[in-house]
């Protein structure tokens, strides 16, 4: 069985019962992981960011070009 977290209502949902359309985000494969659906897309959501700016940094500072060259 998946799990499913609606944005709009903040419950949890299963395959008999999920929403359709932009509300639910999954599938997951507890009830625990989809109730904590949005805290997880936020943590994966910093780390990009923090990614994206050590990569900016280092494309402004000069490094890391090398590769780029054909």
């Amino acid at each position: 069985m998946s799990y499913w977290y609606n944005v709009s209502t903040g419950q949890v949902e299963t395959d008999e019962n999920r929403s359709r359309g932009v509300d639910v985000m999954g599938p997951y494969s507890s009830e625990a992981e989809a109730a904590k659906a949005l805290d997880s897309a936020r943590a994966r959501t910093d780390k990009w960011d923090d990614e994206d700016r050590e990569w900016e940094s280092k494309g402004s500072s000069g490094h890391g070009d090398e590769d780029l060259e054909d």
